[in-house]
C-alpha cells in the first residue's frame, strides 16, 4: 500500500515540480544565450539579457521555495484539512502516510539540487566547456586508476555514508514541521498559529535539552571516551564522525517521528 501512496504522491507533486524545472532549465540555457549574445553595445539586448539573468535567478529562488512549500503543503492538504476525512479511512497506517510524505518530499529536494546543478552547467556553457569538462573527467578516472585498492574502497565508503546522512538529514528537516503541524492541529481553534508556537516549542526543548546532556555528560566525564580514536588513521576519523553524524539525525527524525505519529494517532483533530 505504500506504494500506491508513492505513486500517489509523485503524480500530485510531479504536475507542479516538472515544469518548473522545465522553466528552470529554459531559463538558465536563455541566460546562457544573453551572456554570450545580449551583453554588448546595444541598450535594448543589455536590458534584455540583464532580466533573462535575473529571472533564472528568480527560477532558482522558486524551485527552491517550492519544493520547501510543496513538503509542507501536502502534509497539511491530505492529511490536516478535509481530504483527511478520506485518506484515514484507507486501510493504511499512519506510519505509511507519514513515510510517504517524508520520502517524497525527499525526493524532491535530492531533484531540486541536482536541476539546479544542471542549469548552472548549462549556464557557464560554452564552446570550450564541452573540452574541458572531458578533461576534467579523464583527469579524475586517471587518478581513480591510480588509486590503492583500499583507498579506493574508503572513498566508496564515504561517498555511501554521505549520501545516508544527507536523505537521513532530509527526512528529519521534513519531520519537524510534520509534528509541529501535526501538534498544533491537535487544537481545536487557530490551528496554524499553534503549530507554528510547537515549532519553536520544539527548537526550544531540543536545545535546552540537548544542552543539559552534553554538560551533564560532561561532569560524568563521557567525553574521556573519545581518547581512544586519537590513534585513529585520518580515514578511519571520518568514518567515526559520518556515522556519528548519521547516528544524530536519527535520533533527532526518531524524535519527530515520534511526536508526528502520537498526535495523528491520538490527539488529531479535523473540525
Amino acid at each position: 500500500m505504500l506504494r500506491k501512496l508513492l505513486k500517489h504522491e509523485f503524480r500530485a507533486t510531479g504536475r507542479i515540480m516538472l515544469p518548473m524545472y522545465l522553466v528552470l532549465l529554459v531559463t538558465a540555457l536563455g541566460s546562457n544565450l544573453a551572456g554570450r549574445k545580449m551583453l554588448g553595445p546595444s541598450d535594448i539586448l543589455n536590458i534584455l539579457g540583464v532580466l533573462i539573468i535575473m529571472a533564472f535567478g528568480f527560477a532558482i529562488c522558486g524551485v527552491l521555495l517550492m519544493s520547501f512549500v510543496l513538503m509542507i503543503q501536502r502534509f497539511y492538504k491530505n492529511l490536516l484539512q478535509d481530504e483527511g476525512y478520506l485518506m484515514f479511512t484507507l486501510p493504511v497506517s499512519i506510519h505509511q502516510h507519514i513515510w510517504s510524505k517524508v520520502i517524497v518530499s525527499s525526493v524532491w529536494f535530492i531533484a531540486t539540487v541536482l536541476a539546479i546543478i544542471a542549469a548552472s552547467l548549462i549556464v557557464a556553457f560554452q564552446g570550450g566547456f564541452l573540452r574541458e569538462l572531458f578533461d576534467f573527467l579523464r583527469y579524475f578516472f586517471e587518478g581513480l586508476q591510480k588509486l590503492k585498492i583500499s583507498e579506493a574502497l574508503n572513498g566508496t565508503v564515504y561517498l555511501l555514508e554521505f549520501a545516508i546522512l544527507m536523505f537521513l538529514s532530509l527526512v528529519a528537516f521534513s519531520l519537524q514541521f510534520y509534528a509541529a503541524l501535526a501538534a498544533g492541529h491537535s487544537r481545536a481553534n487557530h490551528k496554524m498559529l499553534w503549530s507554528v508556537v510547537w515549532f519553536f516549542g520544539f527548537q526550544f526543548a531540543l536545545q535546552f535539552a540537548g544542552s543539559l546532556l552534553i554538560m551533564g555528560l560532561d561532569r560524568m566525564n563521557f567525553f574521556r571516551f573519545f581518547d581512544c580514536f586519537d590513534g585513529l588513521t585520518p580515514a578511519a576519523a571520518i568514518h567515526v564522525g559520518l556515522l556519528l553524524a548519521i547516528v544524530c539525525a536519527v535520533i533527532y527524525g526518531a524524535i519527530f517521528y515520534a511526536v508526528t505519529t502520537f498526535f495523528l494517532k491520538k490527539h488529531l483533530n479535523l473540525e
